[in-house]
């Protein structure tokens, strides 16, 4: 089993831009940016003060150029992609960029990963981590991609946090992308098949369906279609 199906497997079993806005004020200008957030699919049904809290903080930004392009890299080395894509077209560094700005206490583990990951491979190979050829990233990490389990995690040395921490919100943002949802194959709630209440319990109660409502209702042909009805209320198909 290859390490996308492990991942996936594990997964499975445990769970299941910015607007330029002149004249002004800040107060005025985020309210804009999250009616503007409000009219995108992604965002629906935010409350009004989520939507201004995911406005102030994508109008933000925490990770240089250098650091995102470092992100994509190690993002798609811990989650190789496949035909329906990978961390880059599940927006994962963007995600990561976020999840950095929302939970402040990440950021001395993730900046300061990003600084060992590059001081690391300068030291081995001369180059950034980024543009090291990956035979030699992926030996830089395999020797903090594994640790003892029975350590608690912030007794760990940082590159291990780092590493730990990079990892799950990889998973967590591809996984929970389009892209990731459906390389789960994930389809959502679907309807169940329901053949109407049992012949003897409708004798029971002296009650019977009426022919036409059995055609409109439990015909399984029909289960993946929405209901429609008239201005009365009344069911048409």
């Amino acid at each position: 089993m290859d390490r996308r199906k492990s991942i996936k497997s594990i997964l499975l079993g445990s769970v299941a831009g910015g607007l330029a806005l002149h004249g002004c004020k800040p107060g005025e200008e985020q309210e804009a940016l999250a009616q503007e957030l409000a009219k995108d699919d992604k965002y629906f049904g935010r409350t009004p003060e989520e939507l201004e809290e995911i406005a102030k903080l994508n109008a933000e930004q925490f990770f240089n150029e250098h650091e995102l392009q470092t992100i994509e890299v190690l993002s798609n080395l811990i989650l190789p992609p496949n035909e329906n894509g990978g961390p880059t077209e599940a927006g994962v560094p963007d995600f990561i960029e976020f999840m950095a700005k929302d939970i402040p206490e990440l950021q001395t583990t993730l900046r300061g990963g990003l600084m060992w990951l590059d001081h690391k491979s300068n030291t081995d190979y001369g180059t950034e981590f980024k543009i090291t050829p990956e035979a030699s990233q992926k030996e830089i990490l395999d020797a903090i991609a594994f640790y003892d389990s029975e350590v608690p995690m912030d007794e760990h040395p940082l590159e291990i946090q780092f590493f730990n921490l990079m990892r799950n919100l990889t998973l967590t943002g591809y996984y929970t992308s389009k892209v990731g949802i459906e390389d789960l194959g994930y389809k959502g709630n679907m309807p169940n098949i329901w053949d109407g209440v049992p012949e003897d319990v409708l004798e029971q109660h002296g009650v019977s369906y009426d022919e036409e409502w059995l055609a409109k209702c439990v015909d399984q042909s029909k289960r993946g279609e929405i209901a429609r009805w008239d201005e009365n209320g009344n069911l048409l198909t």
